[in-house]
């Protein structure tokens, strides 16, 4: 156990000297640039409040709880459960955390309970005591939704993260 944290410590003091110097607001709330996504269009917003929990070198898994703010039409809102699970390096523990992904769709249309589904991609995270990462995911029932990271807020941990991500959503409504 000690030379898990003792890697899990080195690779995340890695990381944040490898990105300069970096504000405390910063590390709380990190925002990303939205990709270009040429065949898509941004329908809304998916807020996931993500489980802790204990990396096991080689992956986790975490409970969801997600609520859609659509962008486009009537603006609805719409809630989804799901569990988030990382395979590749998943190295220490979390607190809670909250998850902000824009979402991209193929047209502006939006129906209920259509992000359910299955989303695959990459994910990339470090935490020493407040923590800051990047999610890309493609899927949902027809596989032509995307998720990109707009921001990660209120994780709080000692933890390092590399590799493949995958979420399944369920519509709660």
């Amino acid at each position: 156990m000690k030379k898990i944290v003792a890697t899990a410590f080195a690779a995340v003091s890695l990381t944040l000297v490898g990105a300069g110097a970096v504000n405390a607001a910063d590390l709380v709330t990190r925002t990303y640039e939205e990709p270009d996504l040429r065949n898509g269009v941004k329908i809304g917003y998916l807020t996931c409040d993500i489980g802790g929990g204990t990396g096991y070198v080689l992956g986790s898994s975490k409970e969801a709880d997600c609520i859609f703010q659509s962008t486009v039409g009537n603006e609805l809102s719409d809630r989804y459960t799901g569990e988030v699970r990382k395979l590749g390096i998943d190295i220490g523990f979390t607190t809670r955390s909250r998850l902000i992904w824009a979402v991209f769709a193929p047209t502006a249309g939006y129906h209920r309970g259509s992000l359910a589904g299955l989303y695959v991609g990459a994910t990339a995270e470090a935490t020493l005591g407040a923590g800051v990462g990047a999610n890309l995911l493609v899927g949902g029932t027809s596989g032509s939704i995307h998720l990109q990271t707009v921001s990660l807020t209120g994780q709080l941990g000692l933890n390092v993260a590399a590799g493949s991500a995958s979420m399944t959503l369920t519509a709660a409504n």
